[in-house]
């Protein structure tokens, strides 16, 4: 099927007039004159021709060379600089400022689930597609640790001739860790190094005794996605351990991205603040915008705040959001109590097991202190605790540390008891003691137990992996839910993929917890999380623009979402693993990717909007006389589209005169 160019979207005008300077928006500045990193958008066709080039212009009008971190010319143009709020503040009056946004701190959203995705070796769209090899998906993550062998590069053949990035180098990172799996890899550092020399709240660089100054993973987090994804790999270094993700680093690498020639890029990485910003002051939908406008499929984890209503992040429409769902394979772990009662569980534990063997067990909640009851640093009494098993509620602190709590003190074993709030939604973890995770309803009855026994025992059995799970998928607990809250009317997430449980590739630089404590080390690990889910989509994509060239990234999504499942293994309705009820499209969107049906859709939309919708947008946004104009005939949204984004006068249905009017006039406030 035939795909229509991104670059004729009616939303490109949409797009321009939100972040025009006639309506300036700024993410508020803070009376805190502290210096900050700031990222301003620039009209591009304002350039004096006396600069030589956009950097020759910002360094001389805008900001001081040192001042500059990086400057955007592909996806948006424009550059991130340091400044005090004040001067950020004055240069947003300048006449070819059009939006002026805060650098923020984003979060990462931190196997068999090829064959659950519908994919078969040999057959179908891993066969038609040569397994994505000419594709290229840009990763946007922690990182890679390049010696794994889900990066060898046997057997697969020459880089794509498309290809125009780079190997960068560093610590522990040469241009021989590049190869035909590995085309490419970079590292964005500015804006964290920027923010570790305020003093400000986001204050807090890279710590360079724990990490690597180079593409190379110190966390894990992006090896691992970068491993559930197929094709060809470019790997941007956008995260760093413990100091989350950047806003002007992520930016700069959508422009790197979109130069080098990827075809797909996968991005698990979200809001920090818990607040959705309009899409014209979100970086990521910027980013995103431009990425998709030229052609290249963006696919994102929606985030892992559910089951609570309207949680889901990364809401642009031009994103495909990607919630988290269960695979067949389980992990089970059974609580054994002293009055026989046995209760179903989840671990990855692997160690020495507890041969069946009985121990007391406690419950520190009981005193009423909260930070106990969450098994907090330093909150449990090795008096009360030594050679006991202690229930643990989980919330507040990493799961895995609150078991690392326990062994501190003494303790031999963990149960992790969910609360309301996580309902009996379960994800294995690779515990440093015995451990078992039980839902809200298991929990409360080991916690009743306790309550009304004299000398209350368990113990804890591991029964190793299960495949064939019926129901699957299920909703998972903490894949965030709909409904959109920009855009009520446009679903979100888009779709679900496996994103619990999933085994791929770890580094080599920290143990399967990622606690500094944990000496383990291990090729492969299991994560969940909607971190996981997404680079399955991506993959996905990588295979369908393989089997399809000629899809566009919204014929791309269009196949995935009109092919998605709705049913479960069992035939029957997805639920929900919070409350084991009937799931609704919410909490899966359009349903749980299915890629035997989508190579042939019979349907795919190729364009991504049509007109009314986005000039509604456009009507609700635009003041002053353009606004009736719009209203009274809607087709001019796309001639003027032609006329303003584009900034010269392709359409041929108005004068040059005209379209320097219209520019000239949304410039100046009309």
């Amino acid at each position: 099927m035939a795909a229509i160019p991104y670059s004729s979207l009616p939303l490109q005008f949409l797009f321009f007039l939100l972040l025009s300077g006639s309506f300036l928006q700024t993410r508020t500045l803070s009376t805190d004159q502290t210096v900050k990193t700031f990222i301003f958008r620039i009209d591009s066709q304002s350039k004096p021709s006396i600069f030589p080039t956009h950097y020759h212009w910002y360094s001389s009008e805008f900001a001081s060379p040192v001042q500059i971190l990086h400057t955007y010319d592909t996806v948006f143009h424009g550059f991130s600089a340091t400044l005090s709020p004040d001067q950020a503040a004055s240069l947003s009056r300048h006449p070819s400022v059009l939006a002026v946004i805060e650098d923020q701190r984003r979060q990462l959203h931190t196997t068999r689930s090829p064959q659950f995705l519908g994919l078969r070796n040999q057959q179908g769209l891993w066969s038609e597609s040569d397994y994505g090899s000419d594709v290229i998906i840009g990763v946007f993550d922690t990182g890679i640790w390049p010696e794994r062998r889900s990066f060898s590069d046997l057997n697969i053949g020459s880089i794509p001739s498309k290809w125009k990035g780079v190997c960068q180098v560093g610590v522990k990172f040469t241009a021989k860790n590049c190869n035909k799996k590995i085309i490419g890899a970079r590292f964005f550092s500015k804006g964290h190094e920027a923010a570790g020399g305020s003093a400000g709240p986001i204050g807090g660089g890279i710590n360079e005794t724990v990490e690597f100054m180079s593409p190379r993973d110190a966390d894990g987090h992006g090896t691992h996605t970068a491993s559930t994804a197929a094709g060809r790999l470019a790997v941007y270094k956008v995260c760093w351990k413990n100091a989350g993700c950047f806003d002007s680093d992520i930016l700069a690498a959508f422009d790197a991205a979109v130069n080098d020639g990827v075809d797909v890029i996968s991005i698990s990485i979200g809001g920090g603040d818990g607040i959705s910003s309009p899409y014209y002051l979100d970086p990521i939908a910027i980013g995103s915008y431009g990425a998709a406008s030229r052609g290249v499929f963006v696919s994102s984890s929606a985030g892992n705040d559910g089951p609570n209503g309207m949680s889901v992040t990364n809401l642009a429409p031009w994103i495909v959001t990607v919630g988290a769902g269960t695979i067949d394979r389980n992990f089970p772990a059974e609580v054994r109590l002293g009055d026989g009662r046995r209760l179903s569980g989840v671990s990855l534990y692997a160690g020495a097991p507890l041969s069946e063997k009985m121990y007391p067990l406690i419950y520190p909640g009981k005193s009423g202190v909260l930070s106990a009851s969450l098994c907090m640093e330093n909150s449990l009494d090795p008096n009360l605790v030594r050679g006991k098993i202690v229930i643990c509620d989980r919330g507040s602190s990493p799961r895995v540390a609150k078991g690392l709590v326990v062994k501190k003190a003494g303790g031999v074993g963990m149960i992790l008891a969910n609360g309301i709030s996580n309902g009996e939604g379960l994800v294995g973890d690779a515990h440093l003691l015995p451990a078992c995770a039980l839902g809200s309803d298991e929990g409360d009855a080991v916690k009743a137990y306790i309550s009304s026994t004299a000398n209350p025992t368990a113990t804890i059995d591991f029964k190793g992996t299960i495949l064939g799970i019926k129901p699957a998928p299920v909703v998972a607990s903490f894949s965030a839910r709909g409904p959109n809250a920009l855009n009520p009317e446009i679903l979100k997430p888009d779709l679900i993929a496996p994103g619990v449980n999933i085994l791929a590739a770890w580094t080599e630089a920290v143990g399967p917890t990622g606690l500094d404590s944990d000496l383990r080390k291990t090729e492969f690990n299991i994560l969940s999380g909607t971190s996981m889910a997404c680079p399955h989509v991506s993959g996905a994509a990588a295979l369908l623009k393989s089997a399809h060239p000629d899809w566009s990234p919204a014929a791309i999504r269009s196949a995935m979402m009109t092919t998605a499942s709705i049913v479960d293994n069992s035939n029957q309705p997805m639920t929900d693993e919070a409350t084991g009820n009937a799931s609704t499209p919410y909490d899966f969107g359009a349903g749980h990717v299915n890629l035997d049906r989508a190579m042939d859709p019979g349907l795919a939309k190729a364009r991504e909007f049509e007109l009314p919708f986005d000039c509604r947008i456009v009507l609700d946004t635009i003041q002053g006389s353009f606004k009736q104009e719009f209203y009274q005939n809607r087709d001019q949204c796309w001639s003027a589209k032609c006329c303003v984004y584009s900034e010269s006068c392709v359409s041929g249905e108005r004068s040059d005169s005209d379209c320097e009017t219209i520019k000239i006039g949304l410039h100046r406030g009309c």
